[in-house]
């Protein structure tokens, strides 16, 4: 008999009566040790079972082997132990777990067999497990070794065969129209207001047929309207479609396209490419937009046109593309300098300043501030629709307006007659933390003062003493170049079905993971990137009973869900589509009209998501031309406000100055 004194030993007396009873009852003959361990009191049963080839010898407790607690087992008889170990080790309990143990090892064996596994490596506890768990447990905690073991061997066969489908080595050759034609590189590279756009843009308006894509969607509305103005290489004014992910403006026999960068038609050949901004390679959320543009543009000739601090980039794509490439690096056309000093007071800004801040709260502060002065304002800010910045920026540029105050979105697009920037802070909030600007985005919102044709030299300036200081070093800082690998590739829908498919899974979230940790990349050169907020949003989607396609497709809409009543409209449109609803828009003309400012914005970029995401299931989300009318009334209504505020907080003002005198 085994003992094992894990608790204080019973009396002798005790012992001799256990021995006893074995010996009195045969146990040993039948298989049955009676056992003191782990604070109880039980029998274990021991035989062996042959399955299929396997022989599997086991010692474990039937489901009622357990008899007692050792302080009640003392307390009982002899007799009264006897009675209750002859009740529990009958041979039809002995038969009973033979039979358990037979089907157990069976289940085992083919699970095991079926993923390749051998089960001897779970199986062999069964003789040499200690423990007082009835079978029953054992056969639990088995099944969830092996579950993990299976778990462990599927993964690394999905991880393989992952490996195997996609090879980002050979990503340029997905695009398969511009891998086969034969493409030239031109790179104009320079500082802000140096006329490299200009250029790039006059070369597109030669062509017969070309894109031009934009980071911006205000961007792209601009430079659509600017070819639409320009006579063509055949004397003939230009035909242009505009085409962003929320907008369609397409002509007819259209031979030049304005577009935003992820709308890039790969499958159109053209004569020439517009890649704007091309520093954007290295931006962590968007950059695989852009790898994307420059291998997959299917143009003769490709301009790459942004920041000199690109240079080494293009250089190493163009000649991983096998792409002759030309640089020119081009100069400033106008000068800028710091102003001596810092601004310092509200009465020493001037018709011609630009005031950046950067939060929609402070710049609409700093505008009532500068109002206040008696000096009208133009507000610019990235939660503005395209058409409100551009309407804004036009009051400006027509003198309708002293002063533009506005975030860095001014620093992107936006020609104005700026003459000097003035920086109410250089201190901005990247999604975790306030955290000192970039050299490069203090240069590049720098470059918007001083425009070429308007103004001989730019200015820009702090508006305290710290903040001038700290422009003055971000101005002399040298821009670390963008790198020159771990070009950032985001997963497409093929991609994903191709993993699906080798793997069988469906869930968003693994299939993403997938995609980030197990494709092959060989040398670094092209890396795989997925945003966080559409980790977290296929998170959710995966709760919902949609198709692989449609969990992608809605964790891109673009709308922030950090906003309670975009998230909860973005949550609609998705659970809609899970019970194959069509959603159809519902408008309340006089609803703009009771909303606030804030309110207003985030019903245009509603409207504006919607429009995006009736372009890619028109069949659910049909109301695509409601949606984009909604939009522009909503950002006629924005601008409206904005004016109405500007201009109540002057009458304010003279009121005061009146009462004053």
């Amino acid at each position: 008999m085994s003992e094992h004194h894990r608790f204080p030993p019973a009396d002798d007396d005790t012992q001799d009566d256990d021995a006893f009873l074995e010996r009195e009852l045969n146990l040993a003959a039948r298989g049955v040790e009676l056992v003191k361990m782990e604070g109880r009191v039980f029998l274990r049963f021991a035989g062996a079972v042959r399955v299929d080839g396997l022989h599997v010898e086991y010692r474990l407790v039937p489901s009622r082997g357990v008899l007692a607690k050792p302080s009640k087992w003392r307390k009982m008889d002899l007799l009264a132990r006897r009675e209750l170990v002859e009740e529990r080790a009958t041979r039809d309990a002995v038969d009973d777990l033979n039979q358990e143990v037979e089907e157990f090892v069976r289940e085992i064996a083919d699970q095991a067999d079926e993923f390749g596994v051998d089960p001897m490596l779970f199986l062999h506890v069964l003789e040499e497990l200690e423990t007082s768990e009835p079978a029953e447990f054992v056969f639990d905690r088995i099944r969830q070794r092996l579950l993990h073991a299976i778990e462990r061997e599927q993964e690394e066969r999905h991880a393989a065969r992952t490996k195997e489908s996609i090879n980002l080595a050979e990503y340029p050759a997905s695009f398969e129209v511009a891998s086969k034609m034969a493409r030239r590189f031109i790179a104009l590279l320079g500082p802000t207001n140096s006329g490299k756009t200009h250029r790039a843009m006059e070369h597109l308006a030669q062509a017969d047929s070309g894109v031009y894509l934009a980071p911006l969607r205000l961007l792209a509305l601009e430079n659509y309207e600017r070819l639409q103005n320009t006579v063509g290489a055949d004397g003939e004014p230009i035909k242009v479609s505009l085409i962003t992910g929320e907008e369609r403006r397409l002509a007819e026999g259209a031979t030049h396209v304005a577009s935003t960068v992820e709308m890039l038609d790969t499958k159109t050949p053209v004569q020439v490419a517009v890649i704007d901004e091309i520093q954007m390679l290295a931006d962590r959320d968007r950059g695989a937009a852009w790898t994307a543009a420059v291998c997959g543009a299917p143009a003769s000739t490709v301009y790459l046109v942004g920041a000199p601090e690109a240079r080494r980039a293009i250089e190493a794509l163009a000649e991983r593309l096998e792409c002759p490439l030309e640089v020119h690096v081009l100069k400033r056309k106008a000068p800028l300098s710091m102003e001596p000093s810092a601004v310092r007071r509200l009465k020493n800004l001037k018709r011609g300043d630009a005031v950046i801040a950067f939060s929609r709260r402070e710049v609409l502060m700093w505008r009532d501030m500068i109002t206040e002065m008696g000096l009208s304002v133009a507000t610019v800010y990235g939660n503005l629709s395209p058409e409100v910045r551009r309407a804004q920026a036009e009051r400006f540029r027509e003198g309708q307006a002293d002063i533009v105050v506005g975030t860095d979105a001014l620093a992107m697009g936006l020609n104005m007659p700026i003459q000097r920037i003035v920086m109410t802070t250089a201190v901005k909030y990247n999604g975790y933390e306030e955290e000192e600007i970039s050299a490069a985005l203090a240069k590049q919102i720098a470059g918007r003062a001083g425009r070429y044709g308007v103004h001989e030299e730019g200015f820009v300036a702090g508006y305290d003493d710290d903040t001038h200081d700290i422009m003055r070093s971000l101005m002399k800082e040298k821009i670390p170049p963008v790198p020159a690998s771990g070009f950032a590739v985001a997963p497409s829908l093929e991609q994903l079905h191709r993993i699906s498919s080798v793997t069988g899974e469906t869930s968003l979230v693994k299939l993403l993971k997938r995609f980030v940790h197990n494709i092959d990349v060989p040398d670094g050169f092209f890396y795989p990137r997925i945003t966080e907020e559409q980790n977290e949003r296929a998170e959710w989607l995966d709760t919902l009973d949609l198709s692989v396609a449609e969990k992608f497709t809605m964790s891109l809409v673009p709308i922030s869900t950090k906003v309670p009543t975009l998230e909860s409209a973005w949550t609609y449109w998705a659970q809609s589509l899970a019970k194959r609803k069509i959603c159809k828009l519902q408008p309340h003309p006089q609803e703009l009209f009771w909303q606030n400012l804030q309110e207003v914005e985030d019903t245009c970029r509603m409207y504006s998501a919607y429009a995006w995401l009736g372009y890619r299931m028109p069949e659910f989300f049909p109301s695509i031309e409601e949606a984009q009318s909604l939009a522009r009334e909503a950002s006629e209504r924005v601008d409206t406000l904005l004016q109405q505020q500007n201009a109540a907080t002057r009458k304010r003002q003279a009121k005061k100055e009146r009462g004053r005198w």
